[in-house]
């Protein structure tokens, strides 16, 4: 396991009441109620947290990666994320699919750009080898 040498930043988080409670960060940028997935409740989610957490950090990556390749991403690139949330036998798990879409950008070269995200980006070293994750280029 690689260690952190410095730390960029911390991301500081206050959750009472787990699924149906709510979470604030320490700054107060971040406030909002959580519910269940599926319920008639009007909070969102930690897939959902996860996917736009993932999405966001991995955009930056593909970013970070055509900047190698003296390239940029175009207007409109974009990630959809699905986090699933499932069962096998007693144990909850989950998987993860990113849509990657980089209008312009030859499909080889998306493709590309994002395998090389994917080896640069935190959430995706933090979920390597614990959950299935898909990547596809749209």
């Amino acid at each position: 396991m690689t260690r952190i040498d410095e730390v960029l930043y911390t991301g500081r988080t206050h959750t009472i009441s787990g699924r149906d409670g709510s979470a604030r960060s320490d700054d107060g940028r971040l406030d909002i109620r959580l519910s269940r997935p599926g319920s008639a409740g009007t909070g969102t989610n930690p897939e959902q947290l996860l996917g736009a957490g993932w999405s966001a950090c991995f955009l930056g990556a593909m970013g970070r990666a055509a900047a190698a390749r003296q390239m940029a991403l175009p207007p409109g690139a974009a990630i959809d994320a699905e986090i699933d949330l499932g069962k096998a036998g007693d144990q909850f798990l989950l998987a993860a699919r990113l849509s990657i879409t980089l209008p312009g950008i030859d499909r080889d070269v998306a493709r590309a750009l994002a395998e090389a995200a994917h080896q640069i980006c935190p959430y995706s070293k933090a979920t390597r080898g614990n959950i299935e994750v898909e990547l596809n280029v749209v």
